[in-house]
């Protein structure tokens, strides 16, 4: 049975994962030579690579609450390297997105095959796919860059999409056979669980104030941090720090997760037993049936300057995605949704990615655009080596991506997101 929580501390994703060991918090006054702010998918890339560069560096990892349990835990495990906003980018810089994009799903690729990371990796594939006339366009429209880029797809009309999913609701779509999609909070928890002992990792240590420097001062609840380098790995927070403000808005995305279907409701629905859609109607939702047999959907948005989600806004998100299940896979009747949660998103007006130096020895990195766990990865090993003062090619491409168009200032910015907020959920309320 759903139990509304009285927090968002916790997701689906988390649920079958094994109790984390106790949290080791910041309770003193420390100087490091690097800190890490966030200990999600950039974060921990970051640190991972900043300890093969500088392993003389003592660098800590501050994280506000436990790994695994914000925002990368959160989303919907597709590795995902080229995206719709890649189509809009000049040629240069396609092949730039992409060329990034690709080293953050490789070296993924690497980390979970050769250390036996168990997070659901699946490279069977996933799928795009719509439901409306607009969906279709947009797919069309989409195409051109799928194959200036080499990305193996397949055309899958209805009735091929009725064949995987067991439900009638998409007209059209594209499959990519070999993209990977992966258990998320798993995924996190295992690159965190790998770091290696030179990196300190604090979690239930929030950053409360930062100062910048040189040297830059870091005030946890409980102590501080002095440290002559600092990576923001905290996407959507970033502007609750005081950070990217006028480049980054934090949205907030909410995702469910059913019961584990019975077997008698698995022969009922059909289809394949493990796939993954990603949908281009406008705000469509996107749906996974997930390897131990839950539906997952993820839909609706909200826009709150507090980075706070009430309870009455999970239980509005719920009522969707339960419209949202019922409408693709009616065979089934009403399944329970055993789990609701949000997440929260770093947005840009334009769909392009913050990445560099914002002050002296401070970088951050945020606004991935739907490519979140590929992107931020990698985004986070680049992180580490502009930090250490290493050059390379990625290095160079990232620094050449056009970065996020300028927010209005306040209270304007807002204005203008909570419209935009009510517009999409008006569009999300047609393909539920």
């Amino acid at each position: 049975m759903y139990t509304l929580p009285n927090d968002d501390s916790f997701c689906g994703w988390s649920a079958d994962l094994e109790p984390l060991p106790e949290a080791r918090t910041l309770d003193r006054d420390e100087r490091a030579d690097c800190v890490v702010v966030g200990a999600g998918f950039t974060g921990v890339a970051a640190a991972h690579r900043l300890a093969e560069l500088r392993p003389e560096w003592r660098v800590l990892v501050l994280e506000a609450q436990r790994v695994g349990s914000g925002a990368s835990s959160r989303n919907a495990g597709f590795v995902v390297d080229l995206v719709e906003a890649t189509s809009r980018l000049e040629p240069e810089d396609q092949v730039r997105y992409v060329r990034l994009a690709r080293a953050g799903v490789e070296y993924l690729r690497r980390v979970v095959r050769e250390g036996g990371l168990d997070c659901g990796w699946d490279e069977s594939g996933w799928m795009r796919a719509a439901a409306s006339a607009e969906g279709i366009r947009a797919l069309e429209r989409f195409l051109p860059c799928v194959e200036a880029h080499e990305v193996p797809y397949e055309v899958l009309e209805a009735d091929a999409l009725e064949a995987i999913t067991g439900s009638t609701f998409y007209r059209y779509g594209m499959g990519f056979p070999g993209a990977p999609q992966v258990q998320p909070a798993a995924l996190v928890r295992g690159l965190a669980a790998r770091l290696p002992e030179s990196i300190e990792l604090y979690e239930k240590t929030p950053v409360v104030e930062l100062e910048p420097g040189p040297p830059i001062l870091l005030r946890t609840p409980r102590g501080s941090v002095t440290a002559d380098r600092v990576l923001l790995a905290t996407n959507g927070y970033s502007p609750g720090l005081g950070f990217l403000a006028r480049k980054i808005t934090p949205l907030f995305a909410f995702a469910s997760l059913t019961r584990k279907l019975s077997v008698e409701e698995q022969e009922r629905l059909g289809g394949e037993k493990s796939w993954g859609m990603l949908c281009l109607d406008p705000m469509g939702a996107t749906v996974r049936r997930t390897p131990d047999q839950r539906l997952f959907l993820r839909n609706s948005l909200f826009y709150n300057k507090r980075l706070r989600v009430e309870e009455a806004k999970r239980e509005w998100a719920r009522a969707n995605h339960q419209r949202g299940f019922q409408n693709r896979f009616p065979r089934l009747g009403e399944v329970e949704i055993e789990f609701t949660w949000s997440g929260l998103l770093g947005s840009t007006d334009n769909y392009q990615m913050f990445f560099g130096e914002i002050g002296k020895g401070l970088y951050a990195a945020g606004g991935y655009a739907g490519a979140g766990i590929a992107m931020g990865v990698g985004a986070g090993r680049r992180l580490g080596e502009l930090a250490a003062g290493v050059d390379s090619d990625l290095v160079a491409d990232q620094l050449a991506l056009p970065g996020p168009a300028p927010l209005l200032p306040e209270p304007f910015r807002s204005l203008k997101r909570r419209w935009i907020v009510r517009r999409k959920n008006r569009l999300a309320g047609k393909f539920l």
